[in-house]
């Protein structure tokens, strides 16, 4: 049976690390973008991060970050993978010596077998709706975007919730699946039944 995996991220509190991990949550996504509402600092992900089992991983998101700023988090937080959301290219994205994925905002006009082709050194690409600025909109995207063929492993993003998430992975088959909006209450607030049902619809299409 094929087991699609599952990323909550912008977690900002215990409870919602223990939730997601309860759910069996795969990775669990900090947000180091000072700009979101979902951000923390390194010391709080690092309280966060007490409460993450080993064979969870954890996933630092960044946006156009100073290299100093990365080492600083790595420095202070047991990230196991880091997400990258802005410009960066990938002699950037390599530079700290850990496996990377790279987040491609999906609009008309986006070559992703470009990007594919361009950060071959990343373990996966991240695929978010477009939104003005940076981080995830919330909203979905026109998954015909998405071209066969790719040859990286695909995380789909954006919009997901517990009433699509069976549906898109039937139709996308990504590796693995990110949530964020989708299982809160509030802005940087989870929701443990939220958390639940989505894992719940994820596994339903996975059969």
């Amino acid at each position: 049976m094929k087991r699609t995996r599952v990323k909550i991220c912008g977690l900002t509190r215990p409870q919602d690390v223990q939730a997601a991990v309860a759910e069996g949550a795969d990775a669990l996504g900090f947000v180091f973008y000072p700009k979101s509402p979902r951000f923390v600092d390194a010391g709080r992900a690092a309280d966060l991060a007490l409460h993450v089992p080993p064979f969870v991983t954890i996933v630092g998101l960044f946006v156009n970050p100073e290299p100093a700023d990365v080492e600083s988090v790595l420095a202070a937080v047991p990230v196991q993978l880091l997400q990258f959301h802005g410009d960066e290219d990938p002699t950037f994205c390599e530079q700290f010596g850990r496996p990377y994925i790279k987040a491609v905002r999906m609009r008309a006009g986006v070559d992703l077998l470009h990007y594919a082709a361009s950060f071959a050194s990343a373990q996966a690409l991240l695929v978010d709706a477009f939104a003005e600025g940076y981080g995830g909109s919330g909203e979905t995207f026109d998954w015909a975007l998405i071209p066969p063929g790719l040859s990286k492993p695909l995380i789909l993003s954006g919009g997901l919730s517990a009433d699509n998430v069976s549906e898109a992975i039937r139709r996308i088959h990504p590796v693995a699946v990110d949530v964020s909006s989708g299982v809160e209450s509030g802005k940087g607030i989870k929701d443990a039944r939220r958390i639940a049902d989505f894992i719940a619809g994820v596994r339903s299409a996975d059969g």
